[in-house]
């Protein structure tokens, strides 16, 4: 049984299930400390759980997330909820951060391995990393305790024996970790699970504190810099508050996601935008094909209405498209959108975001010149991976089960692509009648060799 020296409150179940787990489970010279935060300059880690071994001091999150969980890139898509940025490389960075800090409270803690590792607590969890760069880092409840005790997992360079450094451990640990005593707030809104992000946002879900039981809304929550200069900070909120003033444009649509709030924090060092909790799962791995033309055409109805009142989307790929339970599609992902005239822009940034499978050939190399047909482009690009399960080229955009109008949507001339409602028009339209001297002269034109 291993020993719990201190810590704040869990958040949540997931956690609850974790901690206990390794009291009753872990060897009993291990040591737990849970639901603690590691300042770093002006930010704060907040950390799940610190398990001190036999040879390194571990840096522990927990995810409570069901089912299978697909990595693509930096980002996890989980089923049935919106996909979230990949807690692997944002825990990488807390545990160097923490090293760094132990460091420079005692020299010889150099020698101390501090390792990360993401514990998927739900039993029907299964992460599916291609690449396999997460996975090294990821464990399951079963499997936690075997893999805290992997002693090859420490790295060259670092001692394997943590007994002599115990004290010293311990000591920075109480000079440099502070107890969390309550779930995270922002406003008026309380924690209820931490979902993923980066070193610029991250994600939550959480509830109304004034209403307890309500439903949950999604937090974006950006780290800012409050130091900077005017100028630096000016453009730093413009770049944060682009996706709420993009959102703000466009009228409440059941295609497009809603925000519900934008505010500042603290010194302005973090900025809060509340979203809809779409209860859907993202596009890059949904049953969508099953019913494919309702997804493109609620793609393309959200896609009408945002460009309708200004807004050009400019980052559209699967991945910023939820498909809900009962197979309707929702837009999302407006960071890099653009809504309508403005005496700033944040194009600059898109070459670090985009995907280049999905910008159109006259973007490729400037992306600042997005539009409203670059954003149908992407949308081709989309309903042709859906229809057909492979990415168009030049070669194949055409077969019996592709619409004439995607393949509209994919020539490489702006001007000879329709716009998101002469799109949307054309793929719901109803077949002309067979007696009409229309369908005669289709069928005619369709039966030529």
């Amino acid at each position: 049984m291993a020993e719990i020296v201190g810590g704040g409150r869990p958040v949540n179940d997931a956690e609850r299930r974790v901690i206990a787990h390794l009291r009753d489970h872990a060897p009993a010279d291990w040591l737990l400390l849970h639901n603690i935060e590691v300042p770093r300059g002006h930010d704060v880690f907040e950390v799940d759980l610190l398990v001190l071994t036999g040879h390194s001091l571990v840096v522990v999150d927990v995810k409570g997330t069901r089912g299978r969980i697909e990595v693509s890139g930096t980002r996890w898509f989980p089923p049935r909820r919106e996909a979230f940025g990949s807690p692997v490389a944002k825990l990488r960075g807390t545990a160097k951060a923490l090293k760094g800090l132990l460091v420079s409270r005692a020299t010889q803690l150099e020698r101390v391995y501090v390792d990360s590792l993401v514990v998927l607590s739900s039993p029907d969890a299964e992460l599916v990393d291609p690449a396999g760069r997460d996975a090294v880092n990821v464990t399951s409840l079963p499997a936690l305790v075997a893999t805290l005790s992997d002693v090859s997992r420490v790295r060259r360079g670092c001692s394997p024996h943590v007994r002599p450094y115990m004290t010293a451990v311990l000591d920075a640990l109480n000079q440099t970790v502070r107890r969390s005593t309550a779930p995270p707030r922002f406003g008026n809104w309380e924690v209820e699970e931490q979902l993923g992000g980066d070193a610029k946002v991250t994600e939550y879900r959480a509830f109304n504190v004034t209403l307890p039981g309500s439903e949950t809304v999604l937090l974006r929550v950006y780290q800012a810099d409050p130091l900077a200069d005017h100028e630096a900070r000016a453009a730093e909120r413009q770049r944060i508050a682009n996706a709420y003033q993009s959102l703000a444009r466009i009228p409440p649509h059941p295609c497009v996601v809603r925000s519900r709030d934008f505010f500042a924090i603290d010194d302005e060092s973090r900025f809060v935008l509340v979203l809809d909790d779409v209860h859907g799962r993202s596009l890059h791995l949904s049953a969508a094909r099953e019913a494919p033309l309702r997804v493109i055409g609620d793609l393309l109805r959200g896609l009408a209405h945002a460009h309708a009142h200004g807004v050009v989307h400019r980052a559209l790929t699967p991945a910023s498209v939820l498909v809900t339970d009962d197979g309707h599609a929702v837009l999302t992902g407006f960071d890099y959108a653009k809504p309508g005239p403005r005496n700033y822009t944040v194009a600059h940034e898109l070459g670090n975001v985009l995907d280049a499978h999905y910008v159109s050939p006259e973007c490729q190399e400037r992306p600042d010149r997005m539009t409203t047909a670059s954003d149908v482009y992407a949308a081709g690009v989309i309903s042709y991976q859906l229809l057909t399960g492979e990415l168009p080229t030049s070669a194949d955009a055409h077969g019996p089960d592709v619409p004439e109008v995607v393949r509209r949507m994919l020539d490489h001339s702006p001007a000879k692509r329709p716009s998101a409602a002469e799109a949307l028009e054309a793929l719901t339209a109803p077949p002309p009648p067979r007696g009409s001297r229309l369908g005669r002269l289709v069928r005619r034109i369709v039966s030529r060799p």
